[in-house]
């Protein structure tokens, strides 16, 4: 069972950065991919990011490619999401998530492939 806490939400302006951090417990985070998702009022949870257990493979949506950037460290059992140029359009929770893969090198580009999820941490960018 792992278990995952994120922070470094908050309430920023439009233009500015953050940075978002998970950290994981409870399993051998090697093991998983990660993943960070985010929920808006009113829409479907969309996936921002994702990257491999060894950190060579990465993926963006659209939405955010430029502008997000994830990482992981290995050996502090974490995974972050550094956001720069933050539009109104950003503001939503959230989420980070663990996926189970066999392969160092694979991703998890949909919800259904992860098997743990975060509380999730408020983004609000104000205009």
């Amino acid at each position: 069972q792992v278990q995952l806490v994120e922070s470094g939400g908050g309430l920023v302006q439009a233009g500015d950065s953050l940075r978002l951090s998970c950290a994981a417990s409870g399993g051998t985070f090697s093991k998983y991919a990660m993943g960070w998702f985010r929920q808006a009022p009113g829409k479907d949870r969309e996936l921002l990011a994702a990257i491999s257990r060894n950190g060579l493979n990465t993926y963006y949506a659209d939405s955010v490619k430029g502008r997000f950037t994830i990482s992981r460290d290995n050996d502090k059992n974490t995974v972050s999401l550094q956001m720069d140029s933050l539009k109104a359009d950003d503001t939503a929770v959230y989420y980070c998530a663990a996926a189970f893969v066999g392969s160092s090198f694979a991703l998890a580009t949909t919800q259904r492939g992860y098997d743990y999820w975060g509380q999730g941490t408020q983004v609000t960018v104000s205009s």
